[in-house]
């Protein structure tokens, strides 16, 4: 389907972002101690619901005129046109001409939706109705491998986004995997990631989800390739005759499924195409954790479970479609980053989960809005007038509170940060005491640590804590820092659908102030050229021949590398 850039315009050309950049000069020296000592209803007004999320945003450095301001930028650029243009299918994604329809694969069955000349929710729902078939023959141990054994295992072998969404989920919802079938995750070309995570594994009861949309990907192929290597090498330690062509294509068929559009290399690996699951060119790899990619995970926790989980996205999906701009949280969230990075001059934004089993969301989070939005064109190819692109980064909160939050309360840097916390936890313990809860301990360091960062604590205060007069100015705490609330009930997979759909559309609104094209990612790819490039010069039987690539540094390095080489 055709697409209209809604504003060709560069934002900072624009009448809205002249009052923005006005009103950031006026408001310079306001503190978030100011704002809530002049509206004493702040935290009710700037608090909203988006599902199951509970978001304040009282704590930034944002008055009601600001986000005013800010939602008028998004206006002037397009953001109703635009947010309906992805929803309808059409081919936002101008550098590659696709769609971008993540939002589809959480779609009801019954929903009309054609696209390209294809009903997107009946190819969706098809591919959910195989991979249920799957997850719950491995369940109920219909499932077998070669030498009849149950499946417990179930290794993933993929890379970026076929790796980083059912890895961060299948951490997190680590309570919902009851079937005794137990998630891995492998990505890096190191062989050490491949050979750790196989160590101990029993063969005869592990299955392999191979996930590359093209079957093309060499880190993928490599661990692939690597795997089936092993799984053949145990096989034959149990009896197994694996110099027999048809036990080696039985015994593949049987351990090895794939997700990929791929059939003919699907095939040529030996994987039954049968078992090989499929997905769309209108799904960006980082957007894909809830289509097939999520394989893994929906074996891992059940295909009821996994549809909570798309149940999550689709709830948030509905707010950001319908919900008024002044209202609607990841149009404001998304906002508040581009008032931060582009008026005010951050450089990145920190996210502390307070669960342990969030602790790779940060992780994630780098790939799916550093990827994105990671990009210093416009879609028209020029090159952009603001400072684009958070970087992300974080860690569990109490494990941050003893690494660099020292920084954040004392340091010299604008880093917005995003609190994540749950009401209830899935089990609890008692602390030294034996009475007090371990996860009221743990909400209590989720409050204070937001407290401390907006109102922080002056020279007056540090004095009538009774401390000595020559240790008052370190131990101020300046306060001002900003940072939004995320509460809600317990981490639940539709929870945890919630929180990614919301910093997809968060992506999405800061790409489109920008300019940009959050949906492509041509910056990885001459990396991965010039890596096939300099693979035969550190091959084992290069011979001697001539590495030089025109780069002194990289054929130095080159040349010493194979110098020292033992092998």
């Amino acid at each position: 389907m055709t697409f209209t850039v809604p504003n060709t315009t560069p934002v900072t050309k624009t009448p809205e972002w002249q009052a923005l950049v006005a009103h950031a000069t006026q408001a310079k020296g306001t503190t978030i101690k100011d704002l809530f000592r002049d509206d004493p209803g702040r935290a009710g007004d700037m608090t909203f619901d988006a599902g199951p999320l509970h978001v304040d945003l009282s704590k930034n450095l944002a008055d009601e005129n600001t986000l005013r301001l800010l939602t008028n930028v998004a206006r002037a650029m397009g953001i109703e046109n635009y947010r309906q243009s992805m929803f309808n299918g059409e081919h936002i994604n101008t550098t590659e001409d696709r769609a971008v329809l993540h939002t589809a694969l959480r779609i009801p069955i019954e929903q009309d939706m054609t696209v390209d000349g294809q009903d997107v929710a009946e190819d969706v729902h098809g591919v959910l109705g195989r991979m249920r078939d799957l997850a719950r023959a491995l369940r109920k141990g219909d499932w077998r491998g070669v030498t009849n054994h149950t499946i417990k295992n179930v290794v993933n072998i993929g890379i970026g986004g076929s790796d980083l969404g059912p890895a961060m989920a299948a951490k997190a919802l680590r309570p919902y995997c009851t079937a005794g079938i137990t998630p891995y995750f492998v990505s890096n070309v190191d062989p050490s990631d491949i050979t750790s995570t196989l160590d101990g594994l029993d063969p005869e009861s592990t299955l392999f989800v191979v996930s590359s949309k093209t079957f093309t990907t060499s880190e993928t192929l490599a661990n692939a390739h690597a795997a089936k290597r092993w799984l053949l090498r145990e096989l034959g330690h149990t009896g197994v005759d694996v110099k027999d062509d048809a036990v080696v294509k039985d015994a593949v068929a049987k351990h090895f499924v794939a997700v990929s559009t791929n059939a003919e290399a699907v095939a040529e690996f030996g994987i039954d195409t049968r078992n090989m699951f499929g997905f769309w060119d209108w799904v960006g790899g980082r957007y894909s954790v809830d289509s097939a990619i999520g394989l893994s995970l929906m074996a891992a926790i059940g295909p009821r479970d996994f549809m909570e989980f798309v149940g999550g996205f689709h709830e948030v999906d509905n707010h950001f479609y319908s919900e008024p701009l002044e209202m609607n949280v990841p149009v404001l969230m998304g906002l508040l980053g581009v008032w931060y990075t582009s008026v005010l001059g951050s450089q990145s934004h920190l996210v502390l989960p307070y669960s342990d089993d969030l602790a790779d969301f940060p992780s994630y989070l780098q790939q799916l809005m550093m990827e994105s939005n990671g990009k210093s064109r416009r879609l028209n190819g020029d090159l952009t007038t603001v400072e684009t692109g958070e970087v992300y980064w974080g860690a569990q909160g109490t494990n941050g509170q003893h690494t660099f939050m020292q920084l954040i309360h004392q340091g010299t840097h604008l880093i917005p940060t995003d609190f994540i916390g749950f009401v209830n936890p899935h089990t609890d313990a008692v602390a030294s005491d034996g009475e007090t809860s371990m996860h009221d301990m743990l909400l209590s360091n989720f409050l204070a640590q937001s407290r401390v960062m907006a109102f922080g604590r002056d020279e007056d205060e540090v004095r009538e804590a009774g401390v000595e007069e020559e240790l008052v100015p370190h131990k101020v705490m300046p306060g001002n820092r900003p940072s939004t609330t995320i509460v809600a009930d317990k981490l639940t997979p539709r929870t945890l659908g919630a929180l990614i759909a919301l910093y997809e559309h968060i992506a999405f609104v800061q790409g489109l102030v920008w300019g940009i094209n959050s949906f492509d990612q041509w910056g990885v790819e001459l990396g991965k050229k010039q890596a096939n490039e300099l693979l035969p010069k550190l091959g084992a039987n290069n011979g001697g021949a001539d590495v030089s690539t025109g780069d002194s540094s990289t054929d130095s390095l080159t040349k010493h590398i194979l110098r020292n080489r033992r092998r």
